[in-house]
């Protein structure tokens, strides 16, 4: 088993051939400074439902926002009873998209609050949506696409997906501008997605390569800030329309992430091992209760009795044996031999835990 394992190794190490990083634009590796959407969120009234609505005597807050809107409309329903279950109170969010102008559709989504089983066929009232500062940006009204089905009858149900909530497609209109006065910026700051020194640094030295000019500087980790008036753009959209396209190659930290519950493991490239020996195996125990029922002959005296027996056993599968690993080999590799082996995902998670805790793992090693 140690020669399988240190063969296969080999044959990888010596078939691995150095990947050259990939360049990205610029777009996907920052966001610009002001350029940004903002929440909003609302409370509304789905109606139309086919009997699946909030049940009003355990959801008197649907009752309450049904009574205000009927008001509205110049329904008198005060002191009237009424028990409806094709109603459900919502709550609506969305997502206002920077330079969005008035009039502009978005997309809403749609969550039940109350009781409700299922939002599939209803249709959102009117709903005001507020952003943090408490003013309406955009009213939504439409169709709800609901997330799921539920079918049910005498005895059982059955439900796929979340009927419970769903989507109104440009289901929202945007009726207040943001106000951003982005044509008089004079200085712009880029904020990376993943703060990184190299990455900062290749990121200005790609800008000043493409204007010619020294116009971006590395503040820090995650800022790089570029002098508009210095790039000779007529204004700040003509510079941004130029540079977010630049290609960047971006540095990204050695990490390995494991995750126990489905087995699944993601390492980088960078991942590198000390010289480590390893070894693996596993241990099963198996219990098993089969009681035998005993009865007295016919017409004897006595009863039936049932006598217990169990057989247990412990088995202990044959590990891999006791292997090393060259210093320098990337995970990858590691992985790949292991791998090549028919090492189970779980039982490769455990041995990555242990070369951690050897400290000859260099990765950022992130459990979830």
């Amino acid at each position: 088993m140690i020669l399988r394992l240190v063969a296969a190794l080999s044959l990888i190490l010596g078939l691995g051939l150095p990947a050259q990083a990939a360049q990205v634009r610029l777009k996907d590796l920052v966001e610009f400074d002001g350029v940004r959407a903002n929440d909003l969120v609302g409370y509304g009234l789905v109606v139309g439902l086919n009997g699946t609505g909030d049940g009003l005597r355990n959801s008197p807050f649907t009752e309450e926002i049904m009574t205000n809107i009927l008001e509205r409309l110049g329904v008198n329903v005060t002191g009237e009873q009424f028990r409806p279950r094709n109603v459900a109170a919502v709550m609506v969010t969305a997502s206002l998209p920077p330079f969005a102008r008035a009039g502009s559709p978005i997309d809403v989504t749609v969550s039940a609050i109350g009781d409700s089983s299922s939002l599939l066929g209803g249709t959102l009232i009117m709903t005001p949506l507020n952003a943090a500062d408490g003013d309406i940006y955009a009213v939504a009204q439409g169709t709800i696409i609901a997330g799921g089905v539920v079918a049910e009858g005498e005895a059982a149900s059955v439900t796929q997906g979340v009927p419970t909530s769903g989507v109104i497609p440009a289901g929202a209109t945007v009726e207040r501008e943001v106000v951003f006065d982005f044509t008089s910026m004079q200085r712009l700051r880029l904020a990376l997605r993943v703060p990184d020194f190299t990455t900062a640094a290749r990121i200005e030295q790609a800008i000043n390569g493409n204007f010619g000019t020294p116009v971006a500087v590395m503040t820090d980790a995650g800022t790089v800030s570029l002098d508009i008036g210095a790039t000779g753009a007529p204004s700040p959209a003509h510079a941004l329309a130029r540079l977010e396209n630049i290609l960047v190659e971006p540095e990204v930290r050695a990490r390995v992430v494991v995750d126990q519950r489905s087995g699944t493991i993601v390492m980088g490239e960078d991942v590198r091992i000390d010289r480590v020996a390893v070894s693996q195996g596993n241990l099963t125990l198996r219990v098993e209760e089969a009681p035998l029922v005993v009865q007295p002959n016919p017409f004897a005296p006595g009863q039936t009795v049932i006598v217990p027996r169990t057989e247990a056993a412990i088995e202990q599968e044959p590990g891999i044996g006791l292997a090393e690993v060259q210093e320098g080999a990337s995970l990858s590799e590691v992985v790949a031999g292991l791998n090549a082996l028919g090492v189970a995902p779980y039982d490769m998670i455990d041995i990555l835990k242990s070369i951690r805790a050897a400290g000859a793992l260099h990765a950022e090693f992130i459990v979830r």
